[in-house]
């Protein structure tokens, strides 16, 4: 998987994309700005290795546009800018609809119950940002999450931890 944060011009994307075609990878993801969806569009036509696109979707309109477009192969939404959990349930339907494979963009702990919940889950973005200040951090066996079996999203909060990482005025 290859993330140029949208660091590229859509001719450099174009040149790098197809100078990386062969390599094997997953994905490319967001090349170019991520609200040049008529460039992506060409990114997903012309280089063979698919392009992930969807951190920045503000909404479901948004994936729903991009998917339209045919302006990416896989989607990866961002709880937050997504809309939260109710606009993830309503966004992954359309990917869904268009067999498009979604994948999350941080926030793994609320993200891994939303992909067990999708219909086209493909990857989970894990970052262990959170785990110093959880009193049981998730656990990964052979590259797999093991899902809390607890209420909510299965996380308590080490207030000892919290207090050490607290931000002082």
């Amino acid at each position: 998987m290859v993330d140029f944060n949208q660091g590229l011009t859509l001719g450099n994307a174009l040149r790098w994309c197809h100078a990386l075609d062969d390599q094997g990878l997953c994905w490319f993801e967001e090349p170019i700005a991520y609200n040049d969806l008529d460039g992506y569009a060409q990114l997903a036509r012309e280089p063979t290795t698919p392009v992930q696109l969807g951190e920045n979707f503000y909404g479901p309109k948004e994936l729903s546009r991009a998917i339209k477009m045919s302006a990416c192969d896989y989607v990866m939404p961002d709880l937050m800018r997504i809309g939260g959990v109710s606009d993830w349930l309503r966004s992954v339907p359309v990917a869904a609809a268009a067999g498009i494979e979604v994948s999350s963009h941080i926030y793994p702990e609320t993200s891994a119950h939303l992909l067990r919940v999708t219909e086209t889950a493909h990857w989970l973005e894990w970052v262990n940002w959170a785990e110093p200040i959880l009193v049981e951090p998730f656990e990964i066996f052979g590259g797999e999450l093991k899902i809390p079996n607890k209420p909510g999203i299965g996380i308590e909060w080490n207030e000892q931890a919290e207090t050490r990482y607290q931000l002082k005025e």
